[in-house]
């Protein structure tokens, strides 16, 4: 019978010596740019004393007690003049978010400052930190696994609320923890083969029965959990909505409407928007990309034209068009002069102005008054219907993923489980299936790094931002 294989690789990042351990790293882990603090990390075998050696109380540091705050001021050595007046945090014992010793500096926010300690670093001996290296030696020290790997780059660049609360939760361990119970049960059940392989029937007092219904039951909470991949991607990278239609239906009036500021210029005159205009909104928690238009329609205006090929563009790439027409000018025949984009899954026909034209009926789409936001909630609900493609709001207590790799691999983990069902239905040697059982367990132990190689490695930490 095969065992589980248990592998820690380097990537080939670290090949290039630029993951070395027995260095001591640095990076500043607040963002670039003048603030009133920024906070500088060094981590590595000896940074504590090595730092010592340009601080102006160096006993404080070597002989202060972990996860205290130590102040004094970094000196350049040379001159013996100080750079700056810094607090250090101060990690020992492995008691670092990296597992090993570290210090987090706060010094004031200058660029030249801040460059200067990092010429100090340099001088000393450490090295620049690669994107996610910090993160990397958290990993590979056993202080998170790699679902928290990824999920801290999750909670880092979430663009909403909902985002990161969802984030948060599997930074605290909460998949990670998902999976382990799955990995237990699945152990238990391979001793169950384990000891049917070892011993003959005659050997065992009772014969054994496979217990296929528990199977059943990690596979049903596995598919569950797949099924949340799409909406945690939602609520992780958004959506592209865009609003289309002729010039002068009051595209402008509802993109400000979203935006709750008059952003876009509204005018009588047809061809006013002749290029796209962007911004960001949120949409109970889906971070949105909202994309005013320019109004399609025949023009002998070059920059129009083109305006109009730039909307074209748009619809193409776009999660959800709204596509809008007058209420007051057009009838329902107006539709054909859209086919195209009536018919496409992602549109939501809209009839605005209905301010000025409230009796007219529509068997297709919401009426609206942009102007007035009459029947704008109806809009924005059958707007999150169709980006949750049916699926109910999110609770924040929901465990949620959002990686493709994560994805993948629950995917092989549900497969094989199939295959033990049917195998095990089958009446098929005991081997086999615990060939297929094992297959099961290498997924779920690639998730959380337990089986790990160097593709993986290189997946998670390649789009990390440096300082993590």
């Amino acid at each position: 019978m095969d065992t589980v294989v248990t592998l820690k690789v380097y990537s080939p990042l670290m090949d290039q010596n630029r993951y070395n351990q027995d260095d001591i790293i640095f990076a500043l882990a607040t963002p670039w740019g003048s603030s009133a603090i920024a906070v500088v990390r060094v981590s590595g075998k000896g940074s504590i004393a090595k730092t010592a050696q340009i601080f102006s109380r160096p006993d404080a540091l070597l002989k202060g007690e972990s996860h205290t705050l130590v102040h004094g001021s970094l000196m350049d050595p040379t001159t013996n003049q100080a750079i700056d007046e810094v607090v250090v945090a101060l990690f020992k014992g492995g008691r670092g978010y990296t597992g090993e010793e570290s210090l987090e500096i706060s010094c004031h926010g200058s660029m030249a400052a801040v460059e200067t300690i990092f010429d100090l670093f340099k001088d000393l001996g450490m090295r620049a930190a690669s994107p996610g290296e910090f993160t990397f030696r958290a990993f590979m020290h056993g202080k998170i696994d790699l679902t928290q790997a990824e999920a801290v780059m999750e909670v880092v660049s979430a663009q909403s609320q909902k985002g990161h609360s969802l984030a948060l939760r599997r930074l605290e361990g909460e998949l990670f923890n998902r999976i382990e119970e799955y990995k237990g049960e699945l152990l238990k059940l391979m001793s169950i083969l384990a000891l049917q392989l070892d011993y003959g029937e005659d050997e065992i007092e009772e014969p054994i029965e496979f217990p296929i219904d528990r199977i059943e039951t990690i596979k049903d909470s596995i598919e569950e959990l797949l099924a949340t991949y799409n909406i945690g991607r939602l609520y992780s990278e958004g959506a592209k909505i865009v609003l289309a239609g002729a010039t002068n239906v009051g595209k402008s009036t509802l993109f400000n409407l979203f935006l709750k500021e008059e952003r876009s210029i509204v005018s009588s005159i047809h061809g006013t928007t002749r290029d796209f205009i962007e911004s960001r909104i949120n949409l109970e928690g889906i971070p949105i990309r909202l994309f005013d238009t320019a109004g399609l329609r025949e023009t002998g205006d070059t920059i129009e034209e083109e305006g109009i090929k730039r909307t074209h563009r748009l619809l193409e790439e776009g999660d959800l068009i709204l596509l809008i027409f007058d209420g007051t000018e057009h009838d329902e025949e107006s539709l054909s002069l859209y086919e195209k984009l009536v018919e496409d899954p992602r549109c939501i026909v809209v009839w605005n102005k209905s301010d000025i034209a409230p009796n007219q009926k529509y068997s297709n789409g919401f009426t609206i008054s942009a102007k007035r936001g009459v029947g704008f909630r109806e809009l924005s609900q059958e707007m999150l219907f169709r980006l949750r493609k049916g699926a109910t709001a999110l609770d924040d207590q929901q465990l949620v993923i959002e990686s493709s790799r994560q994805h993948g691999e629950l995917m092989r983990t549900r497969d094989a489980l199939e295959r033990v069902i049917e195998l095990a239905q089958g009446g098929l040697p005991l081997d086999i299936i615990a060939s297929e059982l094992n297959e099961a367990l290498n997924g779920l132990g690639s998730i959380t790094g337990e089986v790990t190689s160097s593709d993986i490695l290189e997946s998670v930490f390649s789009n990390f931002c440096v300082g993590k």
